[in-house]
């Protein structure tokens, strides 16, 4: 209870600065560098930096998937959270990664580029200027379905790549996130027979990354109650799981252009959320 408490004053706290705040002045990357090479396709990471940041630095680092239905999108969806999150001192980083439209792929290629991203941001770390230890993943939609199988999934990682160094994250960022991909959630059709291969709220067991959710009850896309029963699961295996409901929005009511105000809020609960568990300045 003193855990939510305080919490909740962050929360309270970081929502009044961040409202003070005139809009970030650009939503243009810092700097992009490839972090995998697939199909003759360079898949790149958009990265936002502190206006303070130093190569020498140690900073806690989060990494952006956007959403599209692993059909389509474009990493441009989180830049207006990566740069806000950068003001507050983070590095903030928005992640390409195949998609049917871009590639021809399926869903378990997202997943497997996903997990590329946390392993190659982790593994340079000290040309980042980041704490390797400190690193979280976010995501909105098909992109919360590929931050949350980083951190929930076993194995579907690159077989190519050094399994030494984690794709695992600290902590989750999830904005309307696909959770279950059977036919009480989303994309059943798209995973055919592997449904629950794919699906976080199936794989649920004790030890996961605390985890933050922001939901529309009204979401028709993604029903609410998918991410009830997945905050259950993740309680019920002790875990943390804060599910913050927003009444009466639709999906993807989190997204700069199409509310302010819900991405101010969203953000800054999740800056407080990250800083509560030292992954935020």
């Amino acid at each position: 209870m003193m855990q939510r408490n305080i919490l909740t004053l962050l929360v309270t706290v970081a929502a009044a600065t961040m409202a003070q705040q005139e809009p970030p002045p650009s939503f243009n990357p810092d700097r992009s560098l490839v972090y995998k090479a697939v199909e003759g396709d360079d898949l790149k990471l958009d990265i936002f930096q502190p206006t303070a940041w130093k190569r020498s630095d140690s900073r806690p680092a989060i990494v952006f998937f956007f959403g599209g239905g692993w059909t389509g999108g474009t990493p441009a969806q989180f830049y207006p959270h990566s740069r806000q999150l950068a003001l507050r001192g983070m590095v903030a980083i928005s992640a390409q990664y195949r998609t049917k439209g871009s590639h021809g792929t399926d869903p378990f290629s997202c997943i497997e580029d996903g997990k590329s991203a946390i392993r190659w941001v982790r593994a340079h770390a000290a040309e980042l200027g980041i704490d390797p230890n400190r690193i979280a993943a976010g995501g909105g939609s098909a992109g919360g379905h590929v931050a949350a199988t980083t951190g929930v999934l076993k194995g579907l990682e690159d077989p190519t790549e050094d399994s030494s160094v984690s794709s695992r994250p600290r902590a989750l960022v999830l904005f309307n996130p696909v959770i279950d991909t059977t036919e009480k959630g989303y994309g059943a059709e798209k995973l055919g027979t592997r449904q629950l291969d794919a699906s976080p709220v199936h794989h649920v067991r004790p030890g996961l990354p605390p985890t933050i959710i922001f939901h529309g009850t009204a979401d028709t896309t993604v029903p609410f109650e998918n991410v009830k029963r997945f905050q259950a699961e993740m309680r019920k295996a002790g875990n943390e799981c804060e599910l913050v409901p927003y009444e009466n929005e639709s999906h993807g009511f989190f997204n700069y252009a199409r509310n302010f105000e819900a991405y101010l809020d969203s953000t800054s609960r999740a800056d407080a959320f990250l800083k509560a568990h030292g992954l935020a300045p």
